[in-house]
């Protein structure tokens, strides 16, 4: 009863703000608009067809043989990944948590974490084919070896687990962190060996977490749609097939049938891990160590695991820093000294360089802060107030991220290039830049959603109660009090947008036009022409711009954030 009589109270309070009711109306609207409405339509493109509901687009379009191949061979190529980039992120965060390395070696760990953050996600791609293709460093030039093919399965396999592995390392490394060290202690100390250890008590410990970055990088893989594009050859997969069907057979249909397959594995895979894994996960790790890990120190164990980890890391950053090197030689597999900054040059005298950075960094700029107060704004509505359509915003907030960009551009290209189904409104936002801040802002949601929940969860409800019973209103509440407890995460969300956006391609290659010219765009069309040391001069700008910008974001949050203040005034 009580409990129902505060819910109705709270019901009163809410209604009796009419900016809290507008901003939940409008957020509803935008999201219902720009994240069911496009997946609703491509339903019905797959759905309806010869004048009522059918199944003839699926019929048709499971008849390419082609399209039955990709599927088989996305799962394929998903399930390997996952397997793999799991299992190494595993044993580097394993030994950066358990074994005594040394600082370089943990430095190494620092470099791999953050390069795949701020490069575009096919970066890898440019660096397998220049170090193994068959004009390769390595394969041709030293060792000789002329008739091998980088491309294809094995080619986006070594691709992807590289470039999702760090993810899964991050995962890994806050799990074991929290895992109490008297739990593998007390098995020691009843004489179990290490490795008992780790099979019998932290592994079980691990077990959700371990399904939790399978089904994550597994995801990653499949929705990925650059590095297949690159690399893959001729081996296609559900991604690359979807782009080939809109724009080389022009079948918008079967594009949209397509996708829905796509989106049907992705979502059931985001299923079981929200709903599944996350709430094991919960329950079966412990909370803060109680105290200091005893690390591992002997040299039969640390030597080999910091050995490997260090040679694999070091391998990682050489296929980063490949790139750079590639913009620089003359003729990428037959001249490659002198170095030349011919490619820098024709990237703004001949290939507009200055407009693809300019309309990359405005879309983007614009969208970040757009996506950070988005975030921020739902975050407090979903932990802060009680209304009825709050499980509908959290939920469709996040079902953004278990949409492949690839998925989202076809529905976009299907629900807007007519107009809202097909009435004329809002048919102007095709094919501007509008949409595309849309898309990017619609991508990045669910992380800084994800990053407010969080830390909104850590604020106590008096604090806020305190200032509506003095006469604030929920606008002055939430930008005096809320928002500035929040600084640290609003800011990180904000860089994390910035970033996410200024890297995006899956999503926005489907609805660029030439009134824009994008980074991504122009790197993914060079290499696809062969053009690598375009290609990689275009990359290596675009990593410097983006690093810079996050550098430049983490030293406003170390100072001006909230962890600052705290830590001044105690």
């Amino acid at each position: 009863m009580p409990s129902a009589q505060g819910a109705r109270l709270e019901r009163r309070k809410l209604l009796a703000d009419p900016i809290m009711v507008t901003t939940i109306v409008v957020l509803i609207a935008f999201l219902t608009l720009f994240i069911l409405y496009p997946l609703a339509i491509l339903l019905v493109d797959s759905f309806v067809g010869d004048g009522g509901f059918s199944f003839s687009v699926f019929k048709r379009v499971f008849q390419i043989p082609t399209f039955t191949k990709a599927i088989t061979n996305t799962l394929k190529v998903g399930f390997v990944v996952g397997l793999l980039a799991t299992a190494v992120g595993l044993l580097f965060a394993y030994v950066e948590i358990y074994v005594r390395i040394n600082k370089f070696a943990g430095g190494l760990f620092k470099v791999v974490s953050m390069l795949p953050v701020v490069s575009p996600p096919f970066v890898l791609s440019l660096s397998m084919i220049m170090l193994f293709g068959k004009s390769g460093i390595i394969t041709r030039y030293l060792f000789g070896i002329y008739d091998n093919s980088v491309y294809g399965f094995w080619g986006i396999v070594v691709v992807q687990t590289l470039t999702f592995f760090p993810v899964c390392y991050m995962m890994f490394r806050g799990l074991l962190k929290n895992i109490d060290p008297s739990l593998e202690e007390a098995a020691r100390d009843m004489g179990a060996s290490r490795m008992k250890v780790f099979t019998s008590v932290t592994l079980p410990l691990l077990l959700p977490g371990i399904g939790n970055a399978f089904l994550v990088t597994f995801i990653e893989s499949i929705a990925d749609f650059a590095n297949p594009m690159i690399i893959g050859g001729s081996y296609d997969t559900l991604a690359t097939t979807i782009y080939l069907q809109i724009t080389g057979a022009y079948d918008k249909a079967g594009a949209a049938a397509m996708a829905v397959v796509l989106l049907c594995i992705t979502l059931a895979m985001f299923a079981v891990q929200k709903y599944v894994l996350e709430k094991k996960s919960t329950a079966t790790l412990t909370g803060k160590a109680s105290r200091g890990r005893m690390l591992i120190e002997d040299k039969s164990v640390r030597i080999p695991l910091t050995a490997f980890c260090t040679i694999g890391a070091s391998f990682v950053i050489l296929m980063y820093i490949c790139v750079p090197i590639g913009a620089l030689f003359p003729t990428w597999g037959f001249k490659f000294f002198p170095f030349t900054f011919k490619w820098f040059g024709q990237v703004f005298t001949k290939y507009k360089g200055f407009k693809a950075f300019k309309d990359s960094f405005i879309l983007s700029f614009i969208s970040a802060p757009i996506t950070a107060l988005l975030s921020m704004i739902i975050s407090y509505l979903v932990v802060k107030r009680k209304f009825k359509a709050k499980g509908f915003i959290e939920a469709v907030s996040m079902l953004a991220m278990a949409v492949p960009g690839t998925v989202l551009g076809v529905g976009y290209i299907r629900g807007f290039s007519g107009g809202v189904f097909h009435t004329g409104f809002l048919q102007g936002l095709y094919g501007t830049g509008a949409i595309l801040v849309i898309v990017f802002i619609i991508r990045s949601l669910p992380t800084g959603t994800r990053s407010g929940i969080a830390a909104l969860r850590q604020i106590d409800k008096s604090i806020e109660e305190s200032a509506y019973d003095m006469g604030a209103d929920s606008m002055k509440v939430f930008t005096t009090v809320t928002l500035p407890l929040i600084k640290d995460s609003f800011l990180s969300g904000l860089v994390t947008a910035f970033v996410r956006s200024i890297t995006a391609i899956s999503a926005i290659i489907l609805l660029v036009t030439p009134s824009y010219l994008l980074i991504t765009v122009q790197i993914n069309e060079f290499a696809e022409k062969g053009a690598y040391g375009l290609a990689c001069a275009f990359a290596t700008i675009l990593i410097i711009i983006t690093y810079g910008a996050v550098l430049i974001m983490n030293t406003i949050i170390k100072h001006f954030g909230t962890s600052r203040v705290i830590k001044e005034e105690d």
